[in-house]
């Protein structure tokens, strides 16, 4: 088994997602002490444009698995696509974004492998030769430090806590890998598009999310505001998704999405341990809550005391101030 690091891109409507220039970071970092090469892989269908773009980011090669058997995400049909070409180029660490395509992907791949998964990872180091990793743990009160015993090793790093690389390398070579797999059992129908949203909430530099505090659908008017402004995606707490008020795939928390942001602004929002799981990890936390014993000003790096409707108005307006004059 080398010592090489395999990236599996993650595509999305003909183009890379954020989150696999960031595990092309990740990697150059990790070879600097591994001292292996570093692949990458795409998988889909008419993704000839997602294997150029990695190509550019400094990989010396990259396998392209492009069938029309692959043009939905079928994890049972892409794990065993992926198996096939991780015992072809025998990689020592495989690394995934940890979304929910690398979750379920890397999950469905190592059981087939057994090989170890080590998930959501926030940071890492080599020492001696040795990958050592580093992830959230108890809903992001403790940080556990993991040393895989043997590789390979499958590893999925959060989002949105390293930069995303440069495409400005000369082109590795594309490889192109037939794909031989058998039919899923489960078949994908039919696919519905949600309503487009200005900012991916999981790719998102700043997130401005609404809680309890918001009170009704109306309410979320003044976070939607904020966002704008701030060219943010809008997030929310389980309360208010459960309420009805917003949809579920703006839940930030342990079953809802992982972010980590440079800014996270927390509106009406207590600071259940559900919720920090999911947010924490920002650079910069900005709480704004009636309640000054709420437990988001424990995480926060900046709090406000006060009625979040008088809060983000003035917020809203010495923003647009300042934005105005750059």
């Amino acid at each position: 088994m080398s010592n090489n690091i395999l990236i599996v891109a993650e595509g999305r409507d003909g183009s890379l997602r954020k989150a696999s220039y960031e595990m092309a970071t990740v990697a150059k970092e990790m070879a600097r002490g591994l001292g292996g090469s570093i692949e990458a892989v795409t998988l889909g269908h008419d993704i000839g444009s997602c294997a150029e773009s990695i190509s550019k980011t400094g990989v010396t090669k990259v396998y392209q698995a492009d069938d029309s058997s692959l043009a939905t995400f079928a994890p049972e049909t892409y794990a065993t696509v992926l198996a096939g070409i991780i015992q072809k180029s025998q990689p020592g660490v495989i690394l995934f974004p940890a979304t929910g395509y690398g979750k379920e992907l890397s999950a469905r791949t190592a059981a087939k492998l057994d090989v170890g998964v080590v998930t959501d990872c926030t940071g890492f180091q080599v020492e001696n030769g040795n990958l050592i990793l580093k992830r959230p743990v108890y809903a992001g009160k403790a940080l556990a430090t993991i040393k895989p015993k043997s590789l390979p090793v499958m590893v999925s790093i959060r989002p949105n806590i390293f930069p995303p690389a440069a495409v400005d390398a000369a082109s590795a070579p594309i490889e192109k890998v037939a794909v031989d797999a058998p039919p899923p059992r489960a078949k994908v129908l039919e696919k519905v598009e949600k309503e487009a949203v200005a900012v991916d909430l999981a790719e998102a530099k700043i997130v401005v999310s609404g809680g309890r505090g918001v009170k009704s659908p109306e309410g979320f008017a003044t976070v939607r505001q904020l966002a704008n402004t701030l060219g943010a995606a809008v997030g929310a707490s389980r309360a208010a998704v459960d309420a009805g008020w917003i949809d579920y795939s703006t839940q930030v928390g342990q079953t809802g999405k992982t972010v980590a942001p440079q800014l996270y602004v927390a509106c009406g929002i207590s600071g259940a341990i559900q919720h920090l799981a999911g947010m924490s990890s920002s650079k910069y936390i900005v709480a704004i809550n009636k309640d000054p014993d709420a437990p988001i000003f424990k995480v926060a790096d900046y709090g406000i005391v006060g009625d979040l409707f008088e809060v983000v108005p003035v917020l809203n307006e010495e923003f647009q101030k300042v934005l105005s004059q750059k």
